[in-house]
């Protein structure tokens, strides 16, 4: 008698579960048709978690490298902002314009090529290496 009720109880316990889950699944669902793009709610909150790793990783460092520069003369904070609002607005841009869950952020690897190379070996000042960057991204569009 008692294997059945724990039965019945487990067994009430694991709908109740499947419940909660298959509701968010379904309001995951009917909000970002998860399903058209072969994708699940865990994938997507996994995604998230990395995205935003990798995003704060980009704000902790992508000041240090461009305000590192001899001469520069641009400060962290200032910095730290601008890479923020960029990184905010092509998110945010990504995502209501083309429906793509992509995060986007300045690349620091062209960062860190304008500020030690076109500033540094170059002698260029940082807002013509600002400008050069502006016309690239307008050159790629």
């Amino acid at each position: 008698m008692k294997k059945d009720s724990c039965m019945k109880s487990s067994s009430k316990k694991s709908n109740k579960a499947v419940f909660k889950e298959s509701a968010a699944a379904t309001l995951a669902e009917r909000i970002f048709h998860l399903s058209n793009s072969r994708t699940s709610v865990r994938t997507e909150i996994l995604a998230g978690v990395t995205t935003f790793f990798t995003m704060a990783y980009i704000l902790a460092v992508n000041p240090n490298i461009v305000s590192s520069a001899p001469g520069l003369g641009v400060e962290k904070g200032g910095l730290f902002i601008a890479t923020a609002l960029a990184a905010a607005a092509g998110t945010f841009l990504m995502a209501f314009f083309a429906n793509y869950p992509f995060a986007l952020a300045p690349g620091m690897g062209l960062n860190a090529f304008f500020t030690f190379v076109i500033c540094g070996a170059m002698g260029y000042s940082w807002q013509f290496a600002f400008f050069a960057v502006f016309i690239e991204g307008l050159i790629f569009l």
